[in-house]
């Protein structure tokens, strides 16, 4: 993170999840950061924050990424972008479509447009699971925030580099099914799972921080990065937060797959594996290096005779009860609920 230090940091959407963790960790690790600009809506949540870190070097910022005017007199001085503002919720983006476009799409566009305006050096957009293969309208906006971010990147004259991190949904998050759970058992009712054959990706914001910190320090312009994950099914996690609360049997209730839900979770498509590369911990998808010529989106293909399956949470062994418990221990943002 020392590349953080003197520089001038924006982060959308930064009262969320993922800006609050990474000014935990600016704070924590002592980064040396010139100005952080925490750019959002919520107001509360901004001066909670204010309140918490007290530090000048923090300014905050009541704005929306759908109103370009509002990102211009704030990004001139900037070093480096982290675009985090989104509509996240499944059902509210079902049900209201075009207001994920305004924010995910729209919004985006505006972000990298001012960017690139100001002489950015950087902007690392947030994405989801939910981008690949989208049923869903959340999905859809996301997969087209990025088809925005990498479409922007192709240009040769553009000196702003832009990249993606895709991950699935953070354990213990605001909305995420851990939560809901632990709650229920403190509350004496039935677990509800949708489908006990599900499986979801299990990531702490520790390993959505590694991811994203890892692309902004390796990304080459228009490159997608996915951290790899472990994985388990919902009825070894619904048993592991049973064991967790003390309790040796629990009675769980069945409502079946829910509108615009997956039964597993895809971090990367077949075909976008076939131009991945990876190493231990992550991936990284390569761009379509094929720029405005469009003569090569006839005639250029990509030959290799495997069969390349995508990077999904039933890709993997699932973590067993016991596994799944010694995993959640060691996470704070599951054991502060318990």
């Amino acid at each position: 993170m020392n590349i953080l230090k003197d520089k001038k940091i924006l982060i959308t959407g930064g009262t969320g999840s993922f800006g609050s963790a990474l000014l935990k960790k600016i704070k924590t690790k002592n980064i040396k950061v010139k100005e952080i600009k925490i750019f959002s809506r919520d107001e509360k949540k901004q001066d909670d924050l204010r309140r918490k870190y007290n530090d000048s070097k923090i300014k905050f910022i009541i704005g929306d990424v759908r109103d370009q005017k509002s990102l211009q007199y704030i990004m001139n001085d900037i070093d480096f972008v982290f675009h985090a503002a989104a509509l996240k919720q499944v059902p509210s983006c079902e049900f209201y479509p075009i207001e994920a476009i305004k924010t995910n799409v729209q919004g985006t566009n505006n972000v990298i447009d001012q960017a690139i305006n100001s002489g950015v050096k950087k902007v690392v957009c947030l994405s989801t699971d939910k981008a690949v293969y989208p049923i869903n309208a959340m999905g859809m906006s996301k997969a087209l925030m990025e088809k925005i971010a990498i479409s922007r990147s192709i240009y040769s004259n553009i000196k702003t580099k832009i990249c993606v991190t895709r991950y699935g949904n953070v354990v213990g998050s605001r909305g995420s099914v851990i939560p809901l759970m632990i709650q229920q058992i403190k509350k004496d009712l039935p677990i509800t799972i949708t489908n006990p054959n599900m499986s979801r990706f299990l990531m702490t914001l520790d390993d959505a921080m590694d991811l994203v910190l890892y692309a902004f320090d390796k990304a080459k312009s228009g490159q997608i990065f996915v951290k790899k994950a472990k994985s388990t099914n919902i009825i070894n996690l619904a048993n592991a937060l049973i064991k967790m609360c003390g309790k040796k049997k629990y009675p769980v209730k069945y409502l079946g797959t829910r509108h615009g839900e997956k039964m597993h979770e895809t971090l990367i498509s077949s075909e976008e594996k076939l131009k991945s590369k990876e190493n231990r911990n992550f991936f990284t998808i390569d761009p379509d290096d094929r720029n405005l010529n469009y003569e090569k989106f006839f005639s250029k293909g990509i030959k290799n005779k495997l069969n390349y399956e995508p990077y999904s949470s039933n890709s993997n062994k699932y973590l067993t009860v016991q596994d799944t418990v010694n995993y959640l221990s060691k996470i704070e943002e599951v054991t502060d609920f318990i």
